[in-house]
C-alpha cells in the first residue's frame, strides 16, 4: 500500500514577485510560539506558575519570484516525493508568466495542488478565471491586503484538504491495485478451472468411450441399494437385457445373481471385491459362468460400485477338456502298459499254437482244438488292438467304405448277441456317400453303443440303428458346439430304456465312468467309442430322457472324389518261408518263455540260436562270439539299465553292417525315443506270428529292407495287432 512522505510540516509554495510578501508570509505560516494574554501572564506572577505560549502549527515555506521559477520547485518536490500542498499565487508577476499562467503550467504536473490567488486588482473576473481553468475545486482567491488570521485559516483548511486528497487518492491507487491484482488472480483462477474443466471433460469422455467400447462387460450401480445406473454394451450382450429393462432396476429385483445372499455378503462390507467366482443368471434363464470385480467410486457426489465381470464359462468347458485329456492320457499309458504284457503272452500262444498246427497237419491228426486256441489268440489280439487304439498309442489303418454296408454285415452277431428280448431294427440309407473307417472300428463302436441300449432297457424293447448322409452349415454349427460344416455320413443309435440324467451327460465318456451297477460295467465302453471317433475326425452327439431313451448320433466326414476299396480277399495259408543255413543269431528276451519261443521258432528254420536274458548279457556275448553272430534279435524293454535300442546303438557301433530286429509289445510311436533310426534297424511288433519272424530274419540276412508288419491287417495263421 502507498503511503504519504510523513515530514514535520507540510509544504507551501508562495509566488510573489514582492519580496516583502516573501517575508509576511515567513512571519505569518514560520509556526513561532507566541506569548499568552496579560491575563495570563498576571496569573502567572500571582500564583508563581511559568507563562504559557500557544504552539502554533508551522508550515514548510519555499517563495518563488515568478512562475517559471515556481514551476522548477513544483517539479523538484515531486521527483523528491514530497510535493507542495499549497501554493499562494500572485495574480500579476513580470515579465514572464502571470499567476493565471502559472497555476495552468502547475496543474498540468500536479493536479492536486490547492491554488490561492492573491490578487488586489480586478483583472479576471470569477467567470473568467472558472472558464479558464474549467473547474475551481482546488482553487480560492486571497483579496490583498489580507489578515494573518486569514491566511492561516486559509492554510490550515488547504492543507487539511490536500492531506485528505491525496489520501483518498493513494487508498484509491491501492484499492485500484489490489482491484487489479485481485481480477488477475481471478481470471487465473478461471483460466485454471477451465483448464481443470477442459482436463475433467477430456478425462470423462475418455472414461466414458472406455466404459462403452470396451470388450469387457461394465456397469455401474448405486451402493448399497445395487441399482444400476449404467452399462456399456459388453454387459447388456452378456445379462440378454435391454437397456430399458436393466437400468434403474436393481440385481434382486432381476435375479441376476444366483446366489444373490453372497453377493450381498461380499460387497456390503467394503464395497472392493477380488477375482470372485459367481454364476449370472440371464434374462433367458440361462446361466452363465463368470468372474467379478468391483471397486467404489463417486458419481454425482454419490457412492456407487463399478463392476468388472469376466465370462470364463468357454475357458471352464476347455479346462474341463483338458481335464479329461489329461484322463485319457493316464488311462491311456495305463493300457499301453497292459496291451505290452498281454502281447508277450499272445506271443507266447500264438507262437506255440502255430507250431503244434504244423506238427499237427504233418502227423494228419484233428485240429480243431489248435484252431479253437488260433481263433481265441485272434481274439485277444485284437481286444489288444482296442486297448492300444483308446491310449492312441497304435497306429490306425483306414480304408474307403460305406458305412450301410458295414452295419449290414454286423447285422447277424449284433442280432444274436442281444437275446430274445430284444430287437433290432436296422433303416439303413442306400448310396451313402464313402467315408474313411478304420478296421474294426465302426464295429466297436456299434458293438458298444447296441449293449449299452440293451443294458439301459431291462424289459427288452426295439433298438434302432439307422444311417443317413448329412449337410452341416453354418447355423448347425453354432447351435451344435461339437459339429463342424461340411457333408457327413451319420450313424444313429436309439434306445427306449430308462435315460441318462442330466447332471450325467456330461460325464458318461470319462474313463471309468458308469451308470450301471457295481459289477456291471467297466467304464471303459463310451470312452473307448469316443477315442475311436476322434480317430476318425468325428464327433458325437447325445440326447436323453428319463424314462423315454437316448439317441447317439456318431457323425464321419464323407471322403469325396475317392472310391471304395475292394473287399479283402479270403485269408490263405502263408507262403512257405525260405530255410536258413546255420546262421547264428543272438536272441534277447528278458521273457523267458517268449525267449525260448522265439529259440524254438528260429530253430525250426534252420538258424542257431544263443540266447541272453538282458542287454548286459548280450554285451558280455558279443565281446566273446561278435565274429561268429549275424544277426540280433533284442526286445526293446528290458531290466537293468540297457534296453534294446541303447544295445542297437552300440553293436552298430561297433559293427555297422550289422542288423538288428527290434521287438515290443509298445509301438514304434510310443518307444520311438529309444528306438534307433537307420536302414539296418527292423521294427517287429508283438505278437508276432512264427512265419512272420523267419521271414524277417530271412530279409535281413540276406539284406533287403524287410516290411514292417501291419498290425491291422488280415492274416491267415493270427491277427497281429502290435
Amino acid at each position: 500500500m502507498k503511503t504519504p512522505n510523513n515530514h514535520p510540516a507540510p509544504r507551501i509554495l508562495v509566488i510573489d514577485d514582492n519580496l516583502a510578501i516573501h517575508d509576511d508570509f515567513r512571519k505569518i505560516l514560520g509556526g513561532r510560539d507566541t506569548p499568552g494574554s496579560k491575563l495570563d501572564r498576571v496569573e502567572a506572577e500571582l500564583f508563581g506558575e511559568p507563562t504559557k505560549a500557544s504552539q502554533r502549527m508551522s508550515f514548510r515555506l519555499d517563495c518563488a519570484s515568478q512562475g517559471q521559477e515556481a514551476l522548477t520547485l513544483v517539479e523538484r518536490s515531486l521527483a523528491a516525493n514530497d510535493p507542495y500542498s499549497v501554493a499562494f499565487v500572485d495574480i500579476r508577476m513580470p515579465p514572464g508568466l502571470d499567476g493565471i499562467e502559472t497555476i495552468e503550467r502547475i496543474w498540468q504536473i500536479c493536479p492536486d495542488l490547492q491554488a490561492v490567488i492573491c490578487t488586489a486588482y480586478s483583472d479576471y473576473s470569477w467567470d473568467e478565471i472558472i472558464s479558464r481553468f474549467g473547474h475551481s475545486d482546488n482553487l480560492i482567491i486571497l483579496k490583498k491586503p489580507f489578515e494573518t488570521v486569514e491566511v492561516l485559516q486559509i492554510a490550515h483548511a488547504l492543507t487539511k484538504k490536500w492531506a485528505f486528497g491525496r489520501q483518498a487518492r493513494l487508498r484509491l491507487e491501492d484499492l485500484e491495485r489490489m482491484v487489479q491484482e485481485r481480477t488477475q488472480k481471478l481470471q487465473e483462477e478461471i483460466k485454471e478451472r477451465a483448464a481443470v474443466q477442459e482436463a475433467l471433460h477430456i478425462s470423462e469422455e475418455r472414461f466414458s468411450k472406455a466404459f462403452h467400447s470396451s470388450p469387457i462387460p461394465m456397469a455401474i450401480q448405486s451402493w448399497p441399494e445395487g441399482c444400476f445406473l449404467a452399462a456399456n454394451a459388453s454387459f447388456f450382450e452378456l445379462t440378454g437385457y435391454a437397456a430399458d429393462r436393466l437400468l434403474h432396476h436393481s440385481s434382486p429385483e432381476l435375479k441376476l445373481w444366483a446366489d444373490e445372499a453372497a453377493m450381498e455378503a461380499a460387497t456390503t462390507a467394503v464395497g472392493r471385491i477380488r477375482n470372485h467366482a459367481c454364476l449370472l443368471r440371464r434374462q433367458d434363464a440361462t446361466t452363465r459362468n463368470t468372474v467379478l470385480w468391483t471397486e467404489p467410486m463417486t458419481l454425482d457426489a454419490k457412492p456407487c460400485l463399478l463392476l468388472v465381470l469376466m465370462d470364463v464359462t468357454e475357458q471352464l468347458k476347455l479346462e474341463a477338456q483338458l481335464r479329461q485329456a489329461q484322463k485319457l492320457e493316464i488311462v491311456g499309458r495305463l493300457v499301453a502298459s497292459v496291451a505290452h504284457e498281454f502281447n508277450n503272452i499272445l506271443t507266447i500262444i500264438q507262437g506255440h499254437t502255430t507250431l503244434l498246427r504244423a506238427i499237427a497237419e504233418e502227423a494228419k491228426t484233428p485240429t480243431d482244438s489248435i484252431d479253437r486256441i488260433v481263433q481265441a489268440s485272434d481274439r485277444a489280439a485284437s481286444f489288444t488292438n482296442q486297448l492300444l487304439a483308446f491310449s492312441r498309442k497304435q497306429p490306425v489303418n483306414f480304408k474307403i467304405a460305406n458305412l450301410s454296408e458295414i452295419v449290414r454285415t454286423l447285422h447277424g452277431m449284433l442280432e444274436t448277441s442281444l437275446g430274445e428280448h430284444y430287437q433290432l431294427r436296422l433303416e439303413l440309407a442306400e448310396n451313402l456317400p464313402p467315408a474313411r473307417f478304420s478296421e474294426g472300428g465302426v464295429d466297436q463302436i456299434l458293438i458298444n453303443l447296441i449293449v449299452n441300449a440293451r443294458d439301459a432297457m431291462l424289459n427288452g424293447g426295439v433298438i434302432h440303428v439307422s444311417t443317413r448322409s448329412e449337410v452341416i452349415g453354418e447355423v448347425n454349427v453354432q447351435q451344435r458346439p461339437r459339429a463342424r460344416t461340411g457333408q457327413f455320413v451319420c450313424l444313429t443309435v436309439i434306445d427306449g430304456g430308462c435315460g441318462i440324467p442330466p447332471e450325467m451327460i456330461n460325464h458318461i465318456f470319462d474313463p471309468f465312468f458308469t451308470t450301471k451297477q457295481l459289477g456291471k460295467g467297466t467304464g471303459l465302453g463310451l470312452s473307448t467309442v469316443q477315442s475311436i471317433v476322434e480317430q476318425h475326425f468325428g464327433w458325437i452327439e447325445v440326447t436323453s430322457e428319463l424314462g423315454r431313451g437316448s439317441t447317439f448320433k456318431v457323425f464321419f466326414p464323407v471322403c469325396e472324389g475317392t472310391a471304395l476299396d475292394p473287399a479283402p480277399a479270403p485269408a490263405t495259408s502263408a507262403a512257405p518261408t525260405v530255410r536258413g543255413n546255420g546262421e547264428l543269431v543272438l536272441l534277447v528276451e528278458d521273457e523267458p518263455v517268449v525267449r525260448e519261443m522265439a529259440r524254438a521258432i528260429m530253430e525250426s528254420g534252420g538258424y542257431q540260436v544263443v540266447e541272453a536274458q538282458d542287454g548286459r548279457e548280450a554285451l558280455q556275448i558279443w565281446e566273446q562270439r561278435s565274429a561268429d553272430i549275424d544277426l540280433v534279435v533284442t526286445d526293446m524293454v528290458m531290466p537293468n539299465g540297457v534296453s534294446g535300442g541303447a544295445l542297437a546303438r552300440t553293436l552298430q557301433a561297433r559293427s555297422p553292417d550289422l542288423h538288428v530286429i527290434c521287438t515290443s509289445g509298445y509301438t514304434p510311436d510310443y518307444i520311438e525315443r529309444d528306438l534307433p533310426a537307420n536302414d539296418r534297424i527292423t521294427f517287429l511288433a508283438k505278437p508276432y506270428r512264427p512265419s512272420r519272424l523267419l521271414e524277417v530274419v530271412r530279409q535281413c540276412l540276406n539284406g533287403s529292407e524287410p516290411k514292417v508288419p501291419d498290425p491291422n491287417a488280415p492274416v491267415a495263421e493270427a491277427a497281429a495287432p502290435a
